[in-house]
């Protein structure tokens, strides 16, 4: 069995469409797995949510999926409120629903950030204002909650695509962000994730008989990231715009915080 797993679209159609042409050309496969974030951001979110209703992939919930129905508007982030007036009540009772973890197959649990939390890292901390790796007791503390009958976690929410293996075995898999390549989190402490490059990133996950992964790979396409930048600049968001031109934040946006 071959899955496809896509994580932190974030309302970019331009970079979700170059990695379901590029699945297209590697053969495809059998199941599409949806990590959740999937509108939010100054793109193209209607678009976006239009394409994942017809993709109709096995999703969960990301923090942004639930903070853009549930935050007070009044107090609602400005990709979050963009994604917000742009979608139906429909579209946002959606995100709404979706659950925090979901079983793919028997042995495969997919999730947003922590099986337990959408919002918090999983194989991260923050150091110095940028995420390094956590050490693996931290990380395996983090997924005591979880039921160890899981030998395949796959997971987003850092935009930094990652693969571990723990003690015992199981593999931890992040592909990284289709659509969103950097960003700036300002909530204390204040960070930045960089994946390094302007490419929208997805995996692929060979299974056995099993469900034991025998092959994964982390990709990274090329699409037009100009155009999604320019978007972005329309939008007023010009640290957004830098994060898709190249795959970091600007020298200088941790000064002063």
């Amino acid at each position: 069995m071959r899955i496809a797993v896509i994580a932190d679209i974030h309302g970019n159609i331009l970079a979700l469409d170059a990695v379901l042409d590029d699945l297209k050309r590697r053969g495809g496969a059998d199941l599409v797995v949806n990590l959740g974030d999937c509108v939010s951001g100054p793109l193209w979110p209607a678009e976006t949510m239009q394409r994942l209703e017809a993709l109709e992939a096995p999703t969960v919930r990301g923090n942004h999926d639930r903070r853009v129905p549930l935050d007070p508007l009044g107090e609602m982030g400005p990709s979050d409120r963009f994604a917000y007036d742009r979608l139906t009540e429909k579209q946002r009772g959606w995100l709404e629903a979706l659950p925090l973890t979901a079983e793919i197959i028997p042995s495969v649990l997919a999730f947003h950030a922590r099986p337990d939390h959408d919002e918090r890292y999983l194989t991260e901390v923050i150091d110095t204002g940028r995420l390094v790796r956590a050490p693996m007791a931290v990380i395996e503390k983090r997924l005591a909650v979880l039921d160890p009958q899981y030998r395949l976690l796959l997971f987003g929410h850092s935009h930094q695509p990652e693969l571990l293996r723990l003690a015992d075995g199981r593999i931890l898999f992040n592909p990284g962000s289709v659509g969103c390549p950097a960003y700036f989190d300002d909530a204390a402490p204040a960070h930045v994730s960089e994946q390094g490059s302007p490419h929208a990133r997805y995996g692929l996950v060979d299974l056995d008989a099993s469900n034991a992964p025998v092959r994964i790979d982390s990709l990274a396409v090329a699409y037009d990231n100009e155009t999604a930048a320019r978007r972005a600049e329309e939008s007023g968001r010009p640290l957004w715009a830098h994060g898709l031109r190249t795959g970091f934040m600007p020298d200088g946006t941790l000064a002063g915080v």
